[in-house]
């Protein structure tokens, strides 16, 4: 045997090729992950909106947030945290409105209203309540699978009216559970607690359980819902409408199929225009382009769809504001009172049909909007307050003219115990007598983002919606 074939130089060749191959998966390895890094994104809140105000804005401003706070006060168990669907005496818990209360409470402590002690033991026994509930597929629990009943009894926290457990509600109750954990971040035993809860209630979320068979118009989408007595909810959430919040959470929070869920989500966009300039993905209701930008700082931020359109979603739901404006100063139905300082439709309590006359006809609550002359739903007149103020974000040089003209034309009968009423019809001189949490609070929390950014400067930082929103392959455009 030659001595270039010895078992000495047959060693080293073969460490040699080891060496290389070695090196060469090494390099691969650094370069899919620098790939992967470089289309990794950082999303952060971009602060309050630039927007001048006066001493009598802020003034306005200050009284509707705070109005709008004792809603979730007074009309709330605060040894459980359950806070009132509507302020009747026999309203069942929210867990939408828990949703929405939970950042409340922060406003409440920003403001000076509330202590930032109470806030915080307000929190935690809220976050105890739902993680020592009963899970279960038993018909009279309070949730099952980490999800919730949509309306729960106020005395024992167990489901109501065999409601459905709501993949939405729990949703917006989740969006409030993440804000409060950013949000209490000093190191003591309550607000220690308070994170620990969160995590493990974020954790157990079972998205899968709700995912939708994988063909058809909700193929793979998040269901609406499920009960013990039905199953899941024959249709799954696809776009456009307030669950856009809902992917990004659950994108965030381990959907495994989540991608193709989302697929189906944007393939049913509805794309119009209903007046120039003023192009966007349609959904006639109002509060469909405000839940979602509550909690999610969406200036700038776009996915595969939007950026086609070449704008964002922030930009979409001001249009859609316009739009509205727009709409009650055409007032097709001829109704009174609507002009472009007298707008806003939006789900919400109505006159019902006791009041109708001629060919009028009016509804209770319902999810009232318009995307334009051609694409409304429920139109009868009823104007949400809550509509176009929880807008304010979004188009504030028209938003504050409205509500100082709300004050001036209906003032004494618009405005009583938490400020503006929830719905008004002028044509029929109707005011509602209650309040509705969801309500109350986008309206409350809306203004706070636009004076201080707070609520986004909180949320943006989670690592949930970090990674929800790299998964659905969301981008800022210029």
């Amino acid at each position: 045997m030659s001595k270039y074939f010895s078992d000495g130089n047959l060693k080293t060749k073969k460490m040699m090729i080891m060496n290389i191959l070695k090196t060469f998966v090494l390099m691969i390895f650094l370069f899919v992950g620098c790939q992967a890094q470089q289309n990794y994104f950082s999303f952060e809140s971009k602060g309050k909106i630039n927007y001048e105000l006066t001493t009598d804005d802020n003034k306005l401003l200050d009284s509707i947030q705070h109005n709008a706070f004792l809603y979730f006060l007074n009309e709330s168990n605060p040894e459980t945290g359950l806070v009132k669907d509507r302020s009747a005496s026999w309203a069942p818990a929210s867990i939408a409105a828990i949703g929405f209360a939970l950042p409340s409470y922060a406003v409440g402590v920003e403001h000076g209203w509330i202590t930032r002690d109470r806030a915080a033991l307000i929190t935690l026994n809220t976050l105890k309540f739902f993680f020592n509930s009963v899970q279960s597929s038993d018909t009279n629990v309070t949730g099952y699978k980490g999800f919730y009943y949509h309306f729960l009894r106020m005395n024992s926290g167990t489901r109501e009216w065999n409601c459905e457990l709501s993949t939405i509600d729990t949703g917006l109750l989740m969006m409030g559970i993440i804000f409060a954990r950013k949000y209490y971040n000093q190191v003591n035993d309550v607000e220690n607690e308070i994170r620990n809860l969160a995590a493990n209630l974020l954790k157990r979320l079972d998205w899968d359980f709700f995912e939708m068979p994988s063909t058809g118009e909700y193929a793979n989408t998040i269901s609406m819902a499920w009960t013990p007595e039905k199953g899941l909810h024959f249709m799954g959430w696809n776009g456009y409408n307030e669950a856009l919040f809902l992917y990004v959470l659950a994108a965030g929070s381990g959907m495994k199929n989540v991608e193709a869920a989302y697929k189906t989500w944007l393939a049913s966009y509805d794309w119009r225009t209903p007046y120039p300039n003023l192009s966007h993905v349609a959904f006639p209701p109002l509060f469909g382009h405000q839940f979602s930008q509550v909690f999610i700082d969406f200036r700038g931020l776009a996915d595969s769809y939007m950026k086609e359109k070449g704008i964002d979603y922030f930009e979409n739901s001001r249009r859609a504001t316009l739009v509205q404006r727009q709409y009650a100063m055409d007032n097709p139905h001829k109704w009174v009172g609507y002009d472009s300082l007298c707008w806003g439709l939006s789900a919400c309590d109505g006159p019902t049909e006791k009041y109708n006359y001629d060919d009028k006809q009016f509804l209770g609550y319902a999810a009232r909007g318009t995307s334009g002359v051609d694409y409304n739903y429920f139109d009868d007149g009823t104007i949400a307050s809550y509509a176009s103020i929880s807008s304010i974000i979004f188009a504030p040089e028209v938003v504050l003219p409205t509500i100082k003209s709300f004050n001036k034309r209906y003032g004494k009968d618009l405005w009583k115990e938490y400020g503006y009423v929830d719905a008004f019809n002028p044509t029929l001189n109707w005011y509602n007598k209650e309040y509705i949490g969801i309500d109350q609070g986008p309206m409350l929390l809306m203004i706070e983002n636009f004076r201080t950014g707070l609520i986004w400067n909180y949320v943006m930082k989670d690592p949930i919606i970090q990674n929800g929103l790299n998964r659905l392959g969301f981008e800022y455009i210029k």
